[in-house]
């Protein structure tokens, strides 16, 4: 049943971040050159439907009897449960670990753990909506190449905060996995035929300059690293759905780029790339005499909606680090099957970082079956020893 769910949750996040790149917001209608300058507004459409899109697969859900709090994971549990044998292996926590580091979700006081839930769904909220900019920010500064293979590494990010912060341990497999992919896809990035971006085609770009673009691309990962850490800790240390977790980090999210986007800000690359009035006030306007763009941004937030169904659910079943392998390769599952369909060619280099990702993968894949097995064999021991009484 894993191994399904684990497939139709790299189906979905493949098939739905395919479609989203397709959405042509390069050119609007074919003839205008002007551009949709309103990231925070198109965060909060996305953020906005994904709440809903949330909120609507819970209540088809619900079991009957279930109020709405409980519905929506504010709830008392008065029976510790620990995810550390339950989601810890899953995860790459050894096993108890979540036992010692003191991640129970044995909370008597309802009112403080609700609202320790919903702090940490805010941090989440704050992270995301404060991450973005950095990336796009870093793009004026460094060529796209090299933000792909700076994204590339994202799995030792993601990892170190979840030591850090939380201070979490992984299996020792997990550190061989994460070095092992995470090479490999910088060798396939780093070997590729990949085009600098329209942002870096004036240029000899300068060592400062080159400088600045690393910086933003950097705090763009450590803030991403510390989302999908606080995310395996809400999973630790409460008994909620990923459905659920969504919900909430959506529906902050909604509220707090609004508020922002209702700000009579200054200028701010990126974040506000108006001189005048509000990021709001900019989007409706280019709405209202672009009028063309209402399908691509509802297809844009649409696909996102749909696309955090499956990232919610693999965060909850099999963790933050699952769920970076799985968006990092998707781009070398892409490159590969373009090999087959349309005749491509790839560089010795990059053949070469795909079977080093593939080795990584099979890594897991084998201490997975190995573990499962032992498991078996375990309970199966357990059944004869129970005939015996």
């Amino acid at each position: 049943m894993s191994y399904l769910r684990l497939a139709v949750c790299v189906i979905g996040v493949y098939s739905m971040f395919l479609v989203r790149i397709s959405v042509p917001f390069q050119s609007i209608d074919g003839t205008s050159s002007d551009k949709f300058n309103s990231p925070l507004f198109l965060g909060t459409c996305q953020s906005f439907l994904s709440c809903l899109s949330a909120l609507g697969y819970i209540l088809l859900r619900r079991k009957s009897g279930q109020t709405l709090t409980q519905t929506l994971g504010l709830i008392d549990s008065s029976k510790p449960v620990t995810n550390g044998t339950a989601n810890g292996t899953a995860n790459g926590t050894t096993n108890g670990s979540a036992k010692s580091n003191g991640h129970t979700s044995h909370h008597h006081d309802t009112p403080s753990r609700n609202k320790s839930l919903l702090l940490r769904y805010f941090q989440c909220s704050v992270f995301i909506t404060s991450a973005a900019p950095f990336g796009f920010a870093a793009l004026s500064y460094i060529t796209y190449p090299a933000m792909v293979l700076g994204k590339s590494c994202k799995l030792v990010p993601v990892m170190l905060m979840n030591v850090v912060l939380y201070r979490r341990k992984f299996a020792a497999h997990k550190y061989l996995v994460v070095a092992m992919v995470t090479l490999g896809i910088t060798m396939f990035m780093g070997f590729g035929k990949e085009k600098p971006s329209k942002a870096s085609k004036n240029a000899d770009l300068s060592a400062y300059t080159q400088l600045i673009g690393i910086t933003y691309l950097l705090i763009n990962l450590l803030i991403d690293g510390a989302t999908n850490s606080t995310q395996d800790e809400i999973f630790a240390r409460y008994r909620v759905t990923g459905q659920q977790m969504m919900f909430w980090i959506n529906l902050f999210s909604t509220v707090l780029t609004s508020f922002i986007s209702v700000l009579p800000l200054p200028y701010i690359p990126v974040l506000h790339p108006s001189n005048s009035g509000t990021e709001l006030q900019g989007a409706l306007e280019f709405i209202r005499t672009h009028p063309s763009v209402i399908v691509p941004l509802a297809q844009f937030a649409l696909t996102g909606a749909l696309g955090q169904l499956f990232i919610f659910e693999t965060l909850q079943h099999f963790g933050s680090l699952t769920l970076v392998t799985i968006t990092l390769t998707r781009k070398l599952f892409t490159m590969l099957l373009s090999v087959v369909v349309y005749n491509h060619k790839l560089t010795p280099g990059q053949w070469l970082g795909a079977a080093v990702v593939f080795a990584g993968i099979s890594v897991e894949a084998w201490v997975k079956r190995k573990d499962v097995h032992a498991k078996r064999v375990i309970q199966e021991k357990e059944k004869a020893r129970i005939k015996t009484l």
